[in-house]
């Protein structure tokens, strides 16, 4: 059962350390919508939130303080998911699903981020 453990690791953490080298590499293109959504100091949110989730990432994958790691990414996933994904505040139909599918995605991540605080407490 160890191997579901390692699998399930790698999967999740996978996402975001993508997504963390994409707020880095991508600065200019993530800061600019980050503005559009209202984010304060865009291009320091976006060098910020790269670098938790690419952190936490990391921390995930090689279970190393993944007390500490899945709670970086919790705090990430849930703001992010109200300010950038506000599907309430679209009006176009199918801008509206998609928002509605990645603040979906996002509380989802967090609800399992949420259990691995669960799990690990007291090992860090």
């Amino acid at each position: 059962m160890e191997i579901i453990y390692v699998i399930g690791r790698i999967l999740f953490a996978a996402l975001f350390m993508s997504s963390g080298v994409s707020h880095i590499t991508k600065l200019k293109d993530m800061s600019a919508y980050a503005k559009s959504m209202g984010v304060p100091a865009p291009g320091f949110m976006t060098i910020l939130t790269g670098l938790m989730i690419l952190f936490g990432g990391l921390m995930v994958l090689f279970d190393f303080y993944l007390f500490y790691g899945a709670l970086l990414l919790v705090i990430f996933l849930i703001p992010t998911a109200i300010i950038m994904h506000g599907f309430w505040k679209v009006t176009d139909p199918m801008m509206k699903q998609v928002q509605m599918s990645q603040f979906m995605k996002n509380i989802a991540l967090a609800g399992a981020g949420l259990m691995m605080l669960y799990f690990t407490y007291g090992t860090h």
